[in-house]
């Protein structure tokens, strides 16, 4: 794995460690979120499997290297520092949430325990691998809750920042609820399912709409999927409809969905097709699949692309990673960071959650309820295999359906409460005390 896919200050701060002598030092650094999404009351945590890959993998080849210490920043850097990096691998542990576990603020998504330079160097990807896919699945599950159990489906590679972006979206989508993607790659890689038919220029490539719609559905048989508003979308209704089966339905991608599926459903219900499904697509996110839920269009599915791909109203989360503990020979200082609005906290945790709270606590501390945080890597080796996609997938649908209503919705609410146990409330105060300038 490419060891230089980090920021440079995690690589000249691995450079200074090593010169003064701190490689030895073992160091926790703690991967938590600060504050929530805008208008998200819980965050679908989505990611891990990229996280525990990249650990690992995590290496520097001997490229890599000379690209290094041909830097500026790296001249009075020891060649010892380069053979280390030759040697460079992960031997320590990983602690984190199952995917799919709910999270909310103030609490650790996952902690690394390592030597410190094999503690900080991986901070850069971590932060990016999860806060992307979880604010993809936190999307996601905002616009199938909205859907009451009408499929949704991710369609938004093509507005995705990168193509591989949309490739782990669909993943962090399907995990988040969404019945299955248009990234053939995303269904290949993790065996969601793949949905799509025919787009307006195969509508134009025909002299006319009607050919085109028997050329497809001669091609797909029941699998077709007419896309009704190249020209006009009631007509093109009219045209599907006078072909017969097979079909899986008709897409309409533009205008007033709510009026035209009710006038498509008619169309389609005259000409014998009650079984033909109708998906809408184009602009849609959570706000308006709501409406047109309550609303009674006769919709069956929807298709959601920009604004799920790019988590387009909330595109960042405050995530941070630090450093929460180092020892040195045996001895353990505790450290945080206590700056206005961007303060951390001491010490290793856990979070226990019962029916009606979480309880961040300190590591080792006996709680009530399930404790989150679980080992994954021990010794730079993954312990177990990680839950599948599917289960990641279930884990998070059963937690959302666990939430109280108010959560469940789209407008914020009352956050879920989180509180500090005794004993971490103890250690804060204690580091703070001992703090010297």
């Amino acid at each position: 794995m490419n060891g230089l896919l980090t920021d440079l200050y995690e690589l000249t701060m691995a450079a200074g460690y090593f010169e003064c002598g701190k490689a030895g030092e073992k160091a926790t650094f703690e991967f938590s979120i600060r504050r929530l999404p805008a208008n998200r009351n819980y965050a679908v945590i989505a990611g891990l499997p990229q996280v525990v890959d990249y650990l690992l993998n995590l290496s520097f080849t001997g490229e890599e290297i000379a690209y290094l210490r041909a830097l500026p920043q790296f001249a009075q850097v020891s060649p010892a520092f380069f053979d280390y990096l030759r040697d460079f691998r992960f031997t320590g542990d990983l602690f984190a949430v199952p995917e799919g576990t709910l999270l909310f603020a103030g609490e650790p998504v996952l902690t690394i325990r390592a030597p410190l330079l094999e503690a900080q160097i991986p901070e850069t990807y971590l932060l990016s691998a999860v806060t992307f896919q979880t604010l993809i699945a936190s999307k996601a599950a905002r616009c199938t809750t909205a859907a009451a159990a009408r499929p949704v489906v991710e369609f938004g590679t093509r507005r995705a920042h990168t193509p591989e972006a949309g490739t782990l979206g669909a993943r962090a989508a399907y995990l988040g609820g969404c019945a299955g993607t248009s990234n053939t790659l995303a269904g290949f890689r993790y065996g969601i399912p793949v949905m799509g038919t025919a787009a307006h220029s195969w509508v134009m490539s025909f002299p006319c709409e009607t050919d085109a719609f028997r050329k497809l559905q001669r091609v797909l048989g029941p699998a077709t999927v007419h896309l009704l508003d190249t020209y006009d979308t009631l007509e093109g209704a009219r045209r599907a409809a006078a072909l017969g089966g097979p079909m899986w339905g008709v897409r309409l991608d533009s205008g007033d969905f709510d009026a035209l599926s009710r006038q498509v459903r008619g169309i389609l219900d005259e000409a014998g097709h009650a079984g033909a499904k109708i998906m809408v697509s184009g602009d849609l996110d959570e706000y308006r699949i709501r409406d047109l839920v309550a609303n009674g269009a006769p919709i069956d599915s929807f298709g959601v692309g920009t604004q799920l791909s790019t988590s387009a109203d909330a595109p960042h989360m405050s995530a941070i990673y630090k450093m929460v503990e180092l020892e040195i020979c045996g001895i353990k200082r505790f450290t945080a960071k206590y700056s206005d609005d961007k303060s951390s906290l001491p010490g290793a945790k856990q979070v226990f959650r019962d029916l009606a709270r979480d309880v961040v606590a300190r590591s080792g501390e006996c709680g009530k309820g399930e404790a989150l945080l679980r080992p994954i890597i021990l010794g730079g080796r993954l312990i177990e295999p990680l839950p599948t996609l599917a289960q990641a997938r279930d884990r998070a649908a059963q937690s959302i359906a666990n939430l109280p209503p108010a959560l469940r919705q789209l407008e914020v609410a009352e956050p879920w409460p989180v509180i500090q146990s005794r004993e971490l409330r103890e250690l804060i105060g204690q580091t703070r005390s001992n703090l010297r300038g």
